[in-house]
């Protein structure tokens, strides 16, 4: 396994390590004995939320460790280690640049919960090191780093699960079992939503000094330079379109995800979008606070929207899929699937059905997260390819990534696939790839054979 390129010298980078989004919850646990021929070594690289809960998943996978942990903030790294130490008797070692983190030689996997700006540089070091990469939803910030994450996990040959989990869910594979039988008849339209009323404005706040123990500027690393701001911190980095792409790349990418999945498709030929911040002007989050989007396949249509402040989806669901077809409808979430059936003329509809998700599925742990991790360390130990792999992973970017460019541009855009660009849209292609801040740079899109 090659080592990977150092994509600055060490001298001039400081430290790295970064931060994720939700906030941690459920119990920190370990199961089974540890062996020293089978157990995986576990590094995580962005602590303070999805980090931290994939951590804790993939705990519970006999014969798996936490040797390594890496946050660019101090206080939530000293945290962290606390809680690892309490729960497996073990302190990791703790670093605040990544790439020391990936230096270790015992190191097997790690998992990639930082802002999705550096998932990209990330991913590609950790699989040149030769490690395994569990790396969290969206992959990227752009369609051009899903594309260079894509040939550097076929190049280097490490196992990489991205993070988009209902993959792993029983539920959600029953019903997608259910959505390609053929009874819904020929399906369409889907429609795909996420109504969060949880999601209020956010004030606009002035600039400030970045909190002690955090190192800013690493945070920052590709992304353009700018004063820090709270609002741009933490969680609430979703909003802003240097980290990510707001609801479209945050739930739009695990529910589109399922609409590809169902509909065994892959990319549309043309998308168009609209929305803006239309329940709340005065935020001062950039991203859409409400948004629709169109995409047309070969056969059918997939149409997105989100609201933020707002809990009433379609379906009377907060979010959800819809597959509708000439026999009935079947609608999914995170709670049950179920099935509407139409009343057709020939008498043909499909089977009126609601199967609730099973609250045990023989694991401690959310009902599809844990069996994610689970599929992740077993294609580590015996090979196989995982649940959602880089390639899956790259669709359900590049789909919310296209709804996105379609609503900056206010054009109704032709996309070809084989090409991965736009026909006759120059401003939506050069939005088809990040402008990195000096020193960082883009890995590349092809390697040597």
């Amino acid at each position: 396994m090659q080592r990977r390129r150092f994509l600055i010298s060490g001298a001039s980078l400081g430290s790295a390590g970064l931060l994720p989004g939700l906030s941690a919850g459920g119990a920190w646990a370990v199961a089974g004995s540890r062996s020293a021929n089978d157990t995986v070594n576990i590094g995580v690289i962005g602590c303070k939320g999805m980090g931290a809960s994939n951590l804790q998943a993939m705990l519970l996978t006999p014969n798996t460790r936490c040797i390594a942990l890496c946050d660019v903030d101090r206080s939530v790294l000293t945290q962290r280690r606390e809680d690892v130490r309490k729960a497996t008797g073990r302190a990791p070692q703790t670093f605040t640049d990544y790439r020391r983190l990936l230096d270790l030689n015992e190191l097997d996997a790690v998992i990639i919960a930082t802002p999705d700006h550096w998932h990209c540089l990330q991913m590609v070091d950790a699989c040149s090191a030769g490690k395994h990469v569990y790396v969290e939803k969206p992959i990227a910030n752009s369609i051009t780093e899903t594309n260079a994450m894509l040939v550097a996990a076929k190049y280097y040959g490490t196992v990489v699960q991205v993070g988009q989990w209902q993959r792993s869910g029983a539920h959600w594979q029953e019903a997608m079992r259910y959505v390609q039988s053929g009874q819904l008849g020929q399906i369409r339209t889907v429609k795909a939503w996420a109504y969060m009323d949880w999601l209020k404005s956010i004030p606009k706040r002035p600039n400030e000094p970045a909190p002690p123990g955090v190192d800013y500027d690493m945070w920052l690393g590709p992304a353009p330079l700018r004063p820090f701001n709270p609002n741009r911190f933490h969680f609430t980095f979703r909003w802003f379109w240097d980290y990510a792409g707001g609801l479209m790349t945050d739930w739009g990418v695990h529910l589109l995800d399922v609409v590809l999945w169902g509909m065994g498709a892959s990319a549309p030929h043309k998308v168009m979008s609209s929305g803006g911040n239309f329940a709340y002007p005065s935020s001062a989050m950039e991203t859409p606070d409400t948004q629709q989007a169109i995409y047309q396949f070969d056969d059918f249509t997939m149409i997105w929207e989100h609201a933020n402040g707002i809990g009433l989806g379609p379906f009377q669901r907060s979010h959800g899929i819809a597959f509708i077809g000439n026999n009935g409808t079947l609608v999914v979430d995170r709670g049950k699937w179920e099935v509407l059936p139409e009343m057709a003329r020939d008498g043909t509809k499909a089977t009126p059905k609601v199967a609730p998700v099973a609250q045990q599925l023989g694991r401690k742990g959310e009902g599809g997260l844990a069996q994610h991790t689970a599929n992740f360390i077993d294609c580590i130990r015996n090979g196989g390819k995982p649940n959602c792999d880089i390639e899956t992973g790259s669709l359900a970017a590049i789909n919310a990534h296209l709804g996105n460019i379609a609503l900056l541009t206010g054009a109704t855009l032709q996309w070809d696939a084989s090409a991965s660009r736009f026909t006759s849209n120059q401003r939506a292609n050069d939005m088809l790839t990040p402008s990195y801040r000096s020193p960082w740079q883009l890995p590349p899109s092809v390697y040597p054979n």
